[in-house]
């Protein structure tokens, strides 16, 4: 059996070698603490800022628009009618309405009494903004010049839900056309907690990194170490030594994106070894920014980037250079 210090020298050791590669500094929804979530206004402040990457979420309407939405369907806390009135719950799912009908809600600002508004009193109304289609992030992009920011694009699919949106193979052929037809295929990469969504993607796109989402808690618990579950696409930790990120190497991930406070350095150094990178959600508190930094992550997605920005400077990261532009 090694010693102590051996096997403190040898995470150590692993979490360098995991580390060779760049940082990765990601707004989540565009950073949604500061501006509407997942749209054009806080793609355009996130680009300003300077982040490496801009993670968003998509959904498919019914004539097939790929769209960018973290939920399935209109969000009541978000969405307002031409009259100014946030719709019923539960909402529309996208893939029953007409991109045209989509467009004519307002999502510039939360419902001022939900929990939602609680949880980011700080953020910036934009009156008057829409959903937007994938393809004008895209062109959001090139008007700002950055050639380098990445999209880490989650496929907002439930395998418990099937009617909330197409079937995964419909839905995996509709967001590859919008990304190459973009010519944006060398700066993606497809996140999911539906991992047949990754398998697909995996097959059609195999040179576009896939990000394994996971969460091992809660009422929204994605994963057990013990058994498949209906979002792993048949694999099993129990078939990987009960090992989450030897399950992930077989599937064939390239990223391991687990909930931030599901990580461990030793299971940050584990991932390292199989040449996995890890990049932890949603990491708002810049204590709990440092503490992630300091274990050996590979990246950290934040609803505040603005804060990771001052965190990571701490910690001697590299920031990515800023490209002003507006909407």
């Amino acid at each position: 059996m090694p010693s102590r210090a051996a096997t403190i020298l040898t995470v150590l050791s692993l979490l360098t070698a995991g580390r060779t590669m760049a940082f990765d500094l990601e707004a989540h929804r565009g950073g949604r603490a500061l501006l509407p979530e997942n749209t054009l206004p806080a793609f355009a402040n996130a680009l300003s800022m300077g982040v490496d990457t801009l993670e968003l979420d998509v959904g498919v309407t019914a004539d097939g628009e790929v769209v960018i939405s973290h939920e399935r369907r209109l969000n009541p806390d978000l969405a307002r009618g031409a009259d100014g009135t946030y719709i019923a719950p539960p909402g529309t799912p996208f893939v029953k309405l007409q991109f045209a009908d989509v467009r004519t809600y307002d999502v510039g600002q939360i419902r001022p009494d939900s929990a939602y508004a609680k949880q980011f009193p700080d953020q910036r109304a934009v009156a008057q903004t829409r959903i937007p289609a994938l393809s004008e992030l895209f062109a959001l992009v090139r008007k700002s010049g950055n050639t380098r920011v990445r999209f880490n694009i989650e496929t907002k699919i439930d395998p418990n839900h099937p009617d909330e949106s197409l079937d995964p193979q419909a839905f995996v052929a509709k967001l590859l056309r919008v990304i190459e037809a973009e010519e944006f295929s060398d700066r993606v990469m497809i996140q999911s907690f539906d991992w047949r969504t990754l398998q697909l993607v995996q097959q059609q796109a195999p040179k576009m990194p896939t990000v394994y989402l996971t969460l091992q808690r809660g009422f929204g618990q994605t994963v057990a170490l013990d058994k498949a579950t209906s979002w792993t696409a048949g694999f099993s930790p129990a078939d990987h030594g009960g090992s989450l990120p030897r399950t992930i190497k077989a599937a064939g991930g390239a990223i391991w994106s687990p909930y931030f406070g599901d990580v461990t350095a030793a299971l940050i150094a584990e991932a390292h070894t199989l040449g996995l990178r890890v990049v932890v959600w949603t990491v708002n508190k810049p204590d709990d920014m440092a503490r992630m930094i300091e274990i050996g992550v590979d990246g950290i997605i934040s609803d505040r980037p603005d804060l990771l920005r001052q965190v990571a400077g701490e910690k001697g990261i590299a920031l990515p250079v800023g490209t002003p532009v507006v909407p």
